[in-house]
């Protein structure tokens, strides 16, 4: 049983790491963390995450491209300078090409309940995309408590087509974000806002 002080460490040490080791993360490491990830709650208990695992190297630099390519028309399209989306696409290509390990998370809508006003079923789908954030926080967690470093990017909501083609998964699969993964080459240290600020006491 973990101490309720040890998870609040584990939570309060947990960073974004965008910088890591050229050292392969073992499989039953990922095991591990994927399990973590199985047992977040969700709605219905309908389990509505899927999961990508790219520990190949070509797979993550050829997914990175597609969504690199949207990127940049996206970016071109907003008016940014030629120098200023050159930037930008070539930092988030690289930190997801470069990192050991990505783990891009979905949600599937196949098992969620269906109802005919659109009202309810948005709450529905908000219900699904929700549970697969905390499936995906239980990824984080497990990360770090396994000594590796880890960051959330939201970059495949921009462009869900564009992943589900390139990794050729089912229609079903809509991509919510991907995690970054490997041992840390970097430290971080970052603050939250004072708790009074963002709670309500009734």
């Amino acid at each position: 049983m973990v101490s309720e002080h040890a998870l609040l460490a584990l939570i309060h040490g947990r960073r974004s790491i965008r910088r890591y080791l050229d050292r392969p993360v073992p499989r039953e490491t990922l095991g591990r963390m994927l399990e973590a990830a199985r047992w977040a709650p969700s709605a219905h208990n309908r389990q509505p995450w899927r999961f990508a695992v790219l520990e190949d190297a070509t797979r993550r630099a050829s997914l990175a491209a597609a969504m690199g390519e949207r990127f940049r028309a996206d970016l071109l399209a907003d008016g940014l300078s030629m120098e200023a989306v050159d930037r930008q696409v070539r930092r988030s290509y690289e930190r997801i090409a470069h990192a050991p390990v990505v783990i891009v998370f979905f949600v599937s809508l196949v098992d969620m309940d269906q109802y005919p006003d659109p009202a309810r079923q948005e709450s529905e789908r908000a219900m699904a995309v929700q549970s697969v954030a905390l499936a995906a926080q239980n990824l984080l967690l497990q990360a770090h408590a396994e000594g590796l470093g880890a960051c959330w990017m939201c970059a495949p909501l921009f462009c869900p087509d564009v992943v589900r083609a390139e990794l050729d998964l089912p229609d079903d699969w809509i991509a919510q974000g991907l995690l970054t993964i490997g041992f840390p080459a970097e430290t971080r240290q970052k603050d939250r806002e004072p708790l009074e600020t963002r709670v309500v006491w009734y």
